[in-house]
């Protein structure tokens, strides 16, 4: 199992989609925007469940009626580190003038990378997490299902990276810059999953917690931002189709090829 290569395929997505600057010539009309926003909170949410809490308490079921314990003090801990990030790190969300996090005086642009930068750490940390419980050779979890995963995250990461760097080339940076600024911020996601992956070795009894941990970090993105995100403005359930079409393809992958 080429666990380097699998930790490098969400960042493949990222950087296809942030290329798109480099071909495109007008930015991406709102309703596409809301569209991809809404596919990728469906892809979160399907690998959520699928991917990380359902393994979760399948690897404690000897725990009987109470294996949703390591679950749900997982997830409950996943959201709050994202609540603590949020509330640490100086960002600012896309069509958004209010940067969040404590007072800086950091450029627009950087908080912009700083907002994507934050959700992609648990993605990062999925695909670790999902690795890692592969190596324990828990039934759980597989390298087919970890390869799974990550194939899914990067699906997701590819409208993502183009929602990054249009936006920014749309407001005056240059194409290639724009292209590596959409590009750095997945660069996250292989870190966080190689430091996730070497952790979780030394911790092999508390896998179901991280695998927990990573889908509340995860849920958090998509209800705080990501779902509000392709909601705004005028009203349309484009962002609702293309949730709908996410979770699908998802819920479809991680059953069939996990």
């Amino acid at each position: 199992m080429n666990i380097t290569i699998g930790i490098l395929i969400p960042f493949l997505g990222t950087t296809l989609g942030a290329a798109c600057v480099l071909f495109m010539q007008n930015e991406l009309r709102p309703r596409i925007q809301k569209a991809l926003l809404g596919f990728a909170s469906g892809v979160m949410v399907a690998a959520s469940v699928w991917s990380l809490l359902i393994p979760s308490m399948e690897m404690v079921s000897d725990m009987g009626k109470l294996s949703f314990i390591p679950a749900a003090v997982g997830f409950a801990f996943g959201i709050g580190f994202l609540l603590l990030l949020d509330q640490l790190i100086p960002h600012l969300h896309m069509n958004d003038s209010r940067p969040e996090g404590i007072k800086s005086s950091l450029s627009k642009t950087t908080m912009l990378l700083l907002a994507v930068t934050l959700h992609n750490i648990p993605e990062g940390m999925a695909v670790g997490v999902a690795f890692a419980g592969a190596l324990s050779e828990n039934a759980a979890l597989s390298a087919a299902g970890a390869f799974t995963l990550s194939i899914g995250i990067a699906i997701q990461n590819f409208p993502e990276g183009a929602i990054i760097s249009m936006p920014l080339s749309a407001a005056g940076m240059g194409k290639k810059k724009a292209f590596m600024m959409g590009m750095l911020s997945g660069a996250v996601e292989p870190i966080g999953a190689a430091l996730t992956i070497l952790l979780a070795a030394f911790v092999r009894p508390l896998l179901p917690y991280f695998l927990s941990f990573a889908a509340g970090a995860m849920l958090y993105v998509v209800v705080e931002e990501l779902i509000p995100e392709a909601s705004e403005g005028e009203h349309s359930n484009i962002g609702t189709i293309g949730f709908a079409v996410g979770f699908l393809i998802m819920m479809i992958l991680d059953v069939a090829l996990g």
